[in-house]
């Protein structure tokens, strides 16, 4: 391609379209969705035009999703069964036709030292934050790879990059997905797929609030730069960049949302 040829099609990509941020006639898929972050990205993807689909454990908790005119569909899906996460990808391809946008939101956070972590709570976090995203990634990417358009954005932690007293499990989960989504960001981008994480500090959810209204989250609050922790919506802000025409150009990306925690 030459340069002339290269500048042509610079200058008719329609950019001013890209800072809508519209996800209008986009297909999303988004796991813990009834509550939490989840909720705040299913809340944030509706607004910008999306269809979307809540996967929960808890279904009729996402039922109220769909009654409060956000959600279209919300389907029972526990992430750590293979038959559970293939029969909700059937229903939804089946129901809407194709997957666009597929968000890992599902998660669990089990603290405690090093040498009192019992086993089964290792199981159980690798099981949910790890095995869970790979099992909608590698299902809802089959469906993606087949129509060649799709991202995935699962959501890591800043325990991904640093270490946390008492998380052992979750920073090893959380550090091991984005290891996986580097892969897939590799391996699925040169057939239309992209894949990144996004990696929040503390987020003010109502367990958020709870776990961490007190002088530990103090404490903690005063080790970042912003003096803050996040709001769900601006972590949902962030889902809605990566999800939008404006980041197919980001690819196997780790958006920190920490006020700056994890820079020093």
């Amino acid at each position: 391609m030459t340069r002339q040829e290269e500048s042509v099609l610079v200058t008719e990509t329609p950019t001013a379209a890209l800072f809508d941020f519209s996800l209008a006639g986009k297909v999303a898929v988004v796991t813990g969705g009834a509550s939490g972050i989840g909720a705040a990205i299913v809340d944030a993807y509706a607004s910008k035009g999306a269809t979307v689909i809540v996967l929960d454990r808890a279904p009729d908790a996402a039922q109220h999703k769909v009654a409060a005119g956000t959600a279209s569909a919300a389907i029972g899906c526990d992430v750590t069964d293979e038959q559970s996460v293939a029969a909700a990808v059937d229903t939804i391809t089946r129901q809407f036709g194709s997957i666009d946008i597929l968000v890992n939101s599902a998660g669990v956070a089990i603290l405690d030292p090093a040498e009192n972590l019992a086993v089964q709570a290792w199981d159980l976090t690798m099981a949910v934050n790890l095995r869970g995203a790979f099992l909608m990634s590698q299902h809802a990417g089959r469906v993606m790879l087949n129509q060649g358009r799709g991202t995935i954005i699962s959501l890591a932690s800043q325990a991904a990059t640093v270490a946390l007293h008492g998380h052992l499990a979750y920073c090893a989960a959380k550090a091991g997905l984005v290891g996986m989504t580097k892969v897939l960001a590799l391996e699925w981008a040169g057939r239309g797929v992209t894949a990144n994480t996004i990696s929040p500090t503390v987020v003010l959810t109502e367990l958020g609030r709870t776990a961490w209204d007190n002088p530990k989250g103090e404490a903690l609050k005063a080790e970042i730069p912003t003096g803050r922790f996040a709001l769900p919506e601006e972590i949902a802000a962030a889902a809605v960049f990566l999800a939008s025409d404006a980041a197919t150009m980001i690819n196997g990306a780790d958006l920190v949302v920490d006020g700056g925690y994890t820079i020093r």
